[in-house]
């Protein structure tokens, strides 16, 4: 149910086709908040346009529809926004599920796992800076508008998990010989 309200809150930056959604799924919420591919874009825009939530505003060549949040959409979205959460959990992050299982590691590999992870936040961070900039730009406001607010909270994230990683391998190295991985055979049994 929330794909339709990611959908609307998108189509009010501005109108787009059901592949500039799947984009932006693919480079902006799909990789910190929703993920959703071709295959459940484009039915839901059709559900949306039957509940009169999003309107074509374009048909282009090779049948490229380009749809924008109605009124109706608005109200539908802001409904959404102010109800609470139907469910706090549900998140699958492969690789936040790696660092839970850290302790089946050696410590040498579990601090590369940790090197790789501050790594990749700065990355994303540094990423994340230039889309800001970007968005201040094509917004001409300091917050970068909505879109902008939602950014500042990836960058602060990813800058959070890279000094929780560079945290996380200063303890492990602190620990020197006495880091110990996950033995199977030695688990209670309960």
């Amino acid at each position: 149910m929330a794909l339709r309200y990611a959908i609307l809150g998108l189509l009010l930056d501005r109108p787009s086709s059901g592949y500039d959604l799947a984009r932006a799924f693919a480079e902006v919420i799909g990789a910190y908040a929703w993920d959703a591919g071709h295959s459940q874009i484009y039915p839901e825009l059709r559900r949306l346009e039957e509940a009169s939530l999003v309107e074509v505003v374009a048909r282009g060549a090779r049948g490229r529809t380009t749809y924008r949040c109605t009124d109706q959409g608005l109200a539908a979205l802001r409904s959404w926004l102010m109800a609470p959460p139907a469910s706090t959990g549900g998140v699958k992050n492969e690789h936040v599920l790696r660092l839970f299982l850290l302790a089946a590691l050696e410590r040498e590999d579990a601090l590369e796992i940790l090197r790789r992870t501050q790594e990749g936040a700065a990355a994303q961070a540094v990423h994340l800076e230039g889309e800001f900039a970007a968005l201040q730009e094509r917004t001409n406001s300091r917050s970068g508008g909505p879109l902008g607010l939602t950014t500042q909270y990836g960058i602060r994230t990813f800058r959070a998990t890279e000094e929780w990683a560079r945290w996380a391998a200063e303890q492990i190295e602190g620990e020197g010989a006495a880091w110990q991985t996950l033995d199977v055979k030695n688990l209670d049994e309960d």
